[in-house]
């Protein structure tokens, strides 16, 4: 959990205290934070888009590893058979072609507990880019991406 918020903290504009009261919030209510609009819309979307080539060439290299260790040593059972998918939704968003809702749904049935363990090693995929403006932007969209999963994750666990 720790090192979850951490990543958050890292990657980030909010404190620890504030993910705290994020990740305790539904869905509905963290979509509409502004402070969150405040963090998608602070992306420099020209820059990632710019650099769609070099994130997939990683998401391509680093996938394939992450899905072994997501079904291997995590059990998670349903992981892709290639970063295809991952690589076509992340240009799709940063395109503004898919939503935040569409990417919680994709991820359902991901187990909460495998969720949060595997943030902190999918936002760590981009630490082998040299280019610290585009490293550090990839680092902050897939956080920013991966805390809407994870309040999605944690308000499905309060419903059951």
């Amino acid at each position: 959990m720790q090192s979850l918020l951490l990543t958050f903290v890292q990657y980030l504009h909010f404190s620890e205290t504030d993910l705290k009261k994020i990740l305790s919030q539904s869905l509905t209510e963290v979509l509409n934070l502004p402070e969150l609009q405040q963090e998608l819309n602070s992306l420099d979307t020209n820059l990632l888009k710019k650099t769609l080539p070099t994130a997939g060439a990683v998401l391509a290299k680093e996938l394939p590893p992450f899905y072994n260790w997501l079904k291997n040593e995590l059990g998670v059972k349903r992981v892709p058979d290639s970063p295809d998918h991952a690589t076509t939704w992340v240009i799709g968003f940063v395109h503004n072609q898919e939503s935040l809702t569409h990417l919680v749904e994709l991820h359902r049935r991901v187990p909460r507990p495998a969720l949060e363990a595997s943030i902190p090693r999918l936002v760590g995929m981009f630490e082998g880019l040299e280019d610290t403006q585009v490293r550090q932007e990839w680092q902050k969209a897939i956080a920013a991406l991966c805390l809407v999963l994870v309040v999605a994750a944690r308000e499905q666990d309060r419903e059951l």
